[in-house]
């Protein structure tokens, strides 16, 4: 178990990786294999996506697996390698903010995705002055436990194509600028963007930014020139995998 020293200078170090336009890249992980693989490549911090870890126990995303069973497998992770682990806890599982904290720190995390969709309440938007709410209670939680846990808050707008198209943008932006006063330190508005998209959010949020990429396709240089502060795959680095798998195992079928 690592004590707080060592998370908090983690958590540090995992902040300060973030850097507008020059991205830092968090390949998403789901297993103490995929991380030793990750950071033998030479990454310097991981990311877990929940996704990924989801299917890997045959369970379904959306927090169909205990945040009990999330743990364990993030536990495993940590310990197979000695850099900084986020971790994608999506909406919470209905766990208190203290209780999620707790939880993370216990096995090695330092920093968390949070979304605005509520898994457990039938897959409602919170508003976003709920999101910032609970944005705020993790913050208060993480400083009571003497961690500057690394909040990444994330917004569903564009993946669930939520209300008109036309203001979306506008919608996020001010959804997650709330999150942003309420103690994030990373936005996520999550979804595949066209760059003038990315660059204006990049643009007009006051924190870092995290994009999602596919990493057999995007061009890892892409990224940086409008403005994005983070990088990661979600459930797309474990999909290309399995996509080359298939294509191995189809030659012995």
């Amino acid at each position: 178990m690592s004590s707080n020293q060592v998370l908090a200078d983690r958590a540090a170090s995992l902040l300060a990786l973030h850097q507008h336009g020059d991205p830092v890249i968090l390949p998403t992980v789901w297993d103490a294999w995929s991380a030793k693989l990750a950071v033998d490549a030479g990454f310097s911090a991981l990311t877990v996506g929940s996704h990924p870890v989801a299917d890997s126990i045959g369970k379904p995303d959306n927090e169909g697996m205990p945040f009990d069973d999330l743990l364990t497998r993030v536990a495993q992770i940590t310990a197979a390698v000695d850099v900084p682990v986020s971790v994608d806890i999506e909406s919470g599982y209905g766990e208190a903010p203290a209780r999620l904290i707790e939880g993370l720190l216990g096995v090695g995390a330092v920093g968390f995705n949070i979304e605005d969709t509520v898994h457990s309440e039938g897959g409602r938007l919170r508003s976003s002055a709920e999101h910032a709410e609970l944005v705020g209670a993790l913050r208060a939680a993480a400083d009571a436990a003497g961690v500057h846990v690394v909040i990444n808050a994330r917004t569903d707008l564009f993946i669930r194509a939520d209300g008109d198209e036309a203001d979306r943008v506008d919608r996020a932006i001010a959804r997650l600028t709330e999150a942003a006063q309420a103690g994030a330190d990373v936005l996520y508005p999550v979804g595949r963007h066209d760059p003038d998209t990315l660059r204006r959010l990049a643009t007009e949020l006051p924190l870092p930014i995290n994009a999602i990429a596919l990493p057999d396709q995007s061009d890892p240089e892409s990224f940086g020139p409008l403005g994005v502060a983070r990088i990661s795959f979600g459930p797309f680095l474990q999909t290309a995998l399995a996509t080359r798998a298939r294509e191995i195992l189809g030659r012995w079928t």
